[in-house]
């Protein structure tokens, strides 16, 4: 199956970078929100963001031109009815993806792949609300999107040998290096892996044995990660952290993934990473700033 036309809904901060790296890489996006507000703030951020990476010389200005040319703005789901690939971004609730699901089920052409960028809900409990559940897949890109190698492309319980392959090529094609998860267990790699460690750094934050700076300077010093725990938390917000932690332990009943309590007394208390100013580090400033005390 030939991919040509892309339809992404969510212009948020995943739903736009994919957008981005999509058009980039030469593909006609359709990028997709409820109100042009929200379409429009995805664009602004494209827009910025392209300009920035040829201002670094990471793409020439024509390219980035014409990534901005490719992309066409909608409000309306009706605007998925050519697509030959739907990736949908929207906030990590069943429901709620699986009503966008339904819906992109009866517009879209028959052959057309549905994937999901979810990181911890099982893709076959998503395909279930469509006719065609050999046809929806997960793509699970990292943020920042245009910044992220790795994409997750995970097979539902009836997910086809040929739409992974789609979902597989086109990560390739635009600059990803995919891993394909072979079984839709919750959490898929990443996540059983990442919030397990998470969990066990926060715990140790909560325990008074280190600060979050000094457990992200184990980690980066000790084991060669580029990001700690506490840090990545505050990129990804604790918020999601926690809802994601919430959503394995409820597929799985392991108890290594019940948000500790800091977590959940953070989210009640609004730090809940960069986008609020606070988390485990202070934002306030513009910058990253320790200020966490034993």
């Amino acid at each position: 199956m030939a991919v040509k036309k892309i339809f992404v809904v969510g212009a948020g901060l995943m739903g736009g970078g994919i957008t981005q790296v999509a058009a980039t890489a030469g593909y006609k996006v359709t990028m997709r929100d409820i109100s042009d507000e929200a379409v429009n703030k995805g664009l602004d951020a494209i827009k910025w963001s392209v300009e920035k990476f040829a201002s670094k010389g990471k793409i020439t200005e024509e390219v980035a031109a014409q990534a901005i040319e490719n992309i066409t703005p909608a409000t309306s789901m009706d605007a998925a009815s050519d697509a030959d690939l739907v990736i949908e971004a929207v906030f990590e609730n069943l429901e709620l993806k699986q009503n966008v699901f339904k819906e992109l089920d009866g517009i879209t052409p028959k052959d057309a792949v549905l994937a999901t960028n979810t990181s911890v809900i099982s893709i076959t409990k998503i395909a279930s609300v469509t006719q065609r559940p050999e046809k929806v897949v997960g793509m699970h890109f990292f943020s920042p999107v245009p910044m992220m190698k790795l994409c997750e492309v995970v097979r539902g319980l009836l997910t086809t040998d040929e739409t992974v392959s789609v979902a597989t090529e086109f990560a390739e094609k635009i600059g990803k290096t995919p891993v394909v998860v072979q079984k839709d267990v919750a959490g898929f790699i990443a996540n059983r892996i990442g919030l397990a460690l998470s969990g066990t750094a926060i715990r140790l934050v909560e325990m008074g044995v280190a600060t979050p700076e000094d457990v992200d300077k184990i980690m980066k010093l000790g084991f060669g990660h580029p990001m700690g725990p506490c840090e990545t938390a505050d990129m990804t917000g604790i918020d999601i952290l926690h809802n994601a932690m919430v959503a394995i332990f409820d597929e799985t009943k392991d108890p290594k993934y019940w948000p500790p309590e800091l977590l959940q007394r953070m989210v009640t208390a609004g730090l809940i990473g960069r986008k609020a100013g606070k988390g485990f580090y202070d934002y306030s400033s513009g910058e990253q700033k320790s200020y966490w005390e034993l």
